[in-house]
């Protein structure tokens, strides 16, 4: 599931009512078909990885920052991980590899290199529901691309649900919602929703002028 509208429409808001950071005031969240606050906290967030545009990175090497999604994460564990989240390739690049230390903050790291260890600290957890509020804005499309390719290969049956800016980073979800003012304004696959002409369709000819994607 792919969420998209403009900023303040609603859709980070949908997603932290899933793991309960907060509750609706009318209506319900259900699932497994079961209303969120009938769970025990615990074992509703047990249930949900969750990565963000800006996750916090911990002064520790990249292999404890990515255990921390899994604390009994072996280094089979981890390197599987890193290399769903595209990021093997630079961390064996470093000269101490998955030892590397980052930096308070993670500011040793790129944005996108900081994303895809986030990014691996979220896929290492056995959840059930896999949420990335914006989580791949730094990273390049053709990244961004092979990630999601290895998601639909490693974590076959995880609900994913997909908070991004651009047309390109969701095209190809199973269902695209289109939010905007705390409503869902429209919901289908990339080419009906073009086809509809509605928001979807604007949203797209302001990114791409037209040009096919």
């Amino acid at each position: 599931l792919a969420l998209v509208g403009p900023s303040g429409g609603g859709k980070s808001t949908f997603c932290n009512l899933i793991p309960r950071f907060y509750d609706v005031t009318k209506g319900a969240v259900l699932v497994d078909d079961v209303d969120v606050r009938d769970y025990k906290l615990e074992v509703l967030r047990d249930k949900i990885a969750v990565s963000l545009q800006k996750s916090e990175i911990f002064t520790a090497s990249i292999a404890d920052n990515i255990a921390w999604g899994l604390p009994d994460a072996t280094p089979d564990n981890i390197a599987a991980a890193a290399d769903t989240a595209q990021a093997a390739q630079f961390i064996n690049n470093r000269k101490d590899g998955m030892q590397t230390i980052v930096s308070q903050g993670g500011h040793s790291l790129s944005g996108g290199q900081r994303q895809r260890v986030a990014i691996a600290r979220a896929v290492i957890k056995p959840a059930e529901i896999l949420i990335f509020d914006d989580a791949t804005s730094a990273l390049d499309l053709k990244t961004e691309a092979e990630l999601y390719s290895k998601l639909g290969k490693n974590k076959k049956d995880t609900t994913k649900i997909i908070i991004a800016q651009r047309i390109a980073s969701v095209k190809n979800a199973d269902r695209i919602v289109v939010m905007d003012n705390g409503r869902v304004v429209e919901t289908g696959k990339h080419e009906s929703l073009l086809a509809a002409k509605g928001r979807y369709y604007e949203l797209y000819m302001t990114q791409f002028a037209g040009k096919a994607i």
